[in-house]
């Protein structure tokens, strides 16, 4: 086992460094960030919802969807206009629906006095060689990185600091990719969004996929791995969560369940670097 994780670290090293190669030294928070205050003193607290279609959301809308809409709790829309968060936060698809952001907003704002604003970005059925520049989704006529990053950019315009990233994905990868190639992959996402916010300690936090998939086991033992190789990550579990019956996403309970383990994790990470 500490040949295996030795393996992973040096593997994951190798491939962050090409990433920084240009960079000749440590990336560190000059203060000379993208984030920046709202006209009215508060600052916005802007997470981006990254990953694919458990993430965008596939429960269904039903009458207590939508009851805990806050003015608080901000979406950025695809027009890229600001507006109290509902269901369904993505666009991704047609038939998205309730994920576990809206949820997770809500349990934010139960714990700050500043606005919180909900970034989607998640492209159901994503593998996560998308998630880097210049990679095009035919599925979708997306690019799922690269659109990320100008919605995030246009979140910066109304004021305000990303404070985070949550990550769900991996139905796609699970029986395509190693341990090794997966945690490399995820590394430099995280390195590579941290290097964009000017933070090198942006809180980013993984969903484990649901056990009723097939492979899910094996998959979510490799991002366990995570936060012993990257500082400042998470794992929430999907332990005890349920699909909407078609073996791969999770009903909407489920998915508001796991919005609520989002939320504890990004407020225990944060309170680690405070």
């Amino acid at each position: 086992m500490k040949l295996i994780l030795a393996n992973s670290r040096f593997y994951i090293l190798i491939s962050s460094l090409l990433i920084f190669s240009a960079c000749n030294k440590r990336l560190i928070n000059t203060g000379q960030t993208s984030n920046k205050k709202s006209a009215k003193g508060k600052t916005y607290e802007i997470y981006a919802l990254m990953g694919q279609s458990n993430m965008a959301g596939r429960g269904e809308i039903d009458s207590l969807s939508n009851t805990y809409k806050s003015k608080n709790v901000l979406m950025l829309t695809a027009d890229g206009e600001l507006k109290i968060a509902e269901h369904p936060l993505h666009f991704d698809k047609s038939i998205a629906a309730v994920g576990p952001g809206l949820m997770f907003g809500h349990e934010l704002a139960k714990l700050t006095e500043n606005k919180i604003i909900l970034v989607p970005c998640a492209v159901g059925g994503s593998s996560i060689k998308l998630w880097q520049p210049e990679m095009f989704d035919k599925a979708t006529n997306t690019h799922p990185y690269d659109d990320a990053i100008s919605r995030l950019e246009k979140a910066l315009e109304t004021g305000g600091e990303i404070k985070g990233v949550l990550w769900h994905q991996g139905e796609s990868d699970r029986a395509k990719y190693t341990k090794e190639r997966y945690l490399s992959e995820l590394t430099i996402l995280i390195n590579r969004l941290r290097k964009f916010t000017g933070n090198p300690n942006l809180p980013f936090v993984v969903g484990e996929l649901s056990y009723f998939i097939d492979g899910a086991d094996t998959f979510n033992q490799w991002i366990k791995e995570l936060p012993d190789l990257v500082d400042y990550t998470a794992v929430v579990s999907a332990e005890g969560l349920q699909h909407k019956g078609d073996n791969l996403h999770f009903d909407v309970r489920s998915a508001e369940m796991l919005g609520m383990r989002y939320a504890e994790a990004i407020k225990s990470i944060e309170s680690k670097i405070e």
